[in-house]
């Protein structure tokens, strides 16, 4: 597919037993390769701690059926309220409404915390 995707976003973020505050998730957009395209996805530390991103499993799907899904391993710092943007692959095509959902892994305050994520993608 060779165009951009303009996406809204529906995010709906839960946490694991702790009461702090969860990344925040948003896809930017999507970018066609010659392998696969690539989903530019924003992830926002809304906590008042530095966080240290290790692991992004994900699935995306259309109208209940998964397309594509995998893992990325990460090494990135996001400090108290930044953003930094992740590139997530996305091998297969799809015209239609899909969903990310996933489960963000990272450090936050020495504790290995695990995020579930949920972003919703509509193309332009």
């Amino acid at each position: 597919m060779s165009r951009m995707f303009a996406c809204l976003i529906a995010i709906a973020i839960a946490t694991g037993c702790h009461g702090s505050k969860a990344p925040e998730l948003r896809v930017l957009g999507v970018h066609d390769t010659k392998r696969h395209e690539v989903v530019f996805v924003e992830v926002t530390n809304s906590a008042t701690h530095p966080m240290h991103l290790t692991k992004l499993e994900y699935t995306f799907a259309a109208d209940g059926t998964t397309l594509s899904e995998g893992a990325v391993d990460l090494q990135r710092e996001v400090e108290a309220g930044a953003a930094v943007v992740l590139e997530v692959p996305l091998d297969a095509e799809s015209s239609r409404p899909m969903t990310l959902r996933g489960r963000l892994t990272a450090e936050l305050d020495e504790i290995v915390r695990i995020f579930q994520v949920d972003a919703q993608i509509q193309p332009h």
